[in-house]
């Protein structure tokens, strides 16, 4: 495995392997890599000749007063997990590379960032489709691989994929769990041991949440009084909507999705319903 900082090292080698006539499969990170990460990697494997994995913490889906600064950082341990997995390159840009000048051209999100984090975070999503239009034009790739735990952000790049024709396929990949069902993420390591021992309820208000909806019933009444009653973060969000579209119109799928923020970290999860059962 090799790791490349600049765009031209990119381009040079994305112009060999599509010379070859093979095929690339993305995987767009943050770094501080976890299973849910390599599950990812794991897929594109799988369906692909070759998979590059971008690591860019990206400034502009970050907020004035959230966790850039802070975010966890560790390319020697990523780096070793990524070729674990069976990454064939990484691209590790700079913020100056990435960004050399300001943006005189901005994208802009729909309805679609109007619910669930995005409401709470004006603009991030769009910071978000800034970065995946450079990563997919710069990769060629020919799939890019998105976890369901973010699937807000999910929805909303393979609306961009579709409405753009963007050359490739958006891939999805399933959450990964703790064995107490709390979601993998990177942003975990800030909990604390008390939160820790509470963070499982979030999947469980979710469970709960679930099997109201499939009987009918508004879920979010009695979610909100599982929480309240057993995790000590404040509630940011308990919400219901169609998916991927995000509308109140629920036709054949819905998503169950909240958002906790406790003392230093803001968990996110969600569960997808198919409304006839399955």
């Amino acid at each position: 495995m090799q790791t490349v900082q600049t765009v031209e090292e990119l381009k040079s080698w994305v112009r060999e392997v599509k010379n070859s006539g093979q095929t690339i499969g993305l995987v767009p990170t943050m770094g501080f890599l976890h299973e849910g990460h390599l599950s990812l990697v794991e897929k594109a494997k799988l369906e692909n000749d070759k998979v590059l994995m971008s690591i860019f913490v990206n400034p502009a889906q970050f907020g004035p007063n959230e966790d850039f600064d802070r975010y966890p950082r560790d390319m020697e341990r990523d780096q070793q997990l990524a070729a674990s997995a069976g990454t064939d390159v990484i691209f590790a840009p700079s913020v100056a590379e990435m960004y050399p000048r300001e943006s005189q051209i901005s994208i802009s999100v729909g309805a679609q960032a109007n619910v669930l984090c995005g409401a709470k975070r004006p603009g991030h999503f769009d910071g978000v489709l800034k970065v995946v239009t450079k990563l997919f034009h710069l990769s060629e790739a020919d799939r890019a691989y998105f976890g369901k735990k973010d699937a807000q952000q999910l929805a909303i790049i393979e609306s961009l994929v579709e409405d753009y024709n963007f050359p490739l396929v958006i891939r999805r990949g399933e959450t990964v769990r703790e064995a107490d069902g709390l979601a993998k993420s990177s942003r975990n390591v800030y909990l604390s041991e008390a939160e820790r021992r509470e963070a499982p309820h979030l999947h469980r208000a979710l469970q709960l949440g679930k099997n109201l909806v499939l009987e009918g019933k508004n879920p979010l009444p009695e979610m909100d009084a599982y929480l309240n009653k057993h995790v000590s973060g404040k509630i940011d969000y308990i919400e219901l909507h169609d998916y991927p579209t995000l509308t109140k119109e629920i036709e054949e799928e819905a998503i169950l999705a909240l958002a906790v923020q406790f003392e230093k970290a803001r968990l996110i999860d969600n569960v997808i319903i198919n409304l006839k059962g399955n």
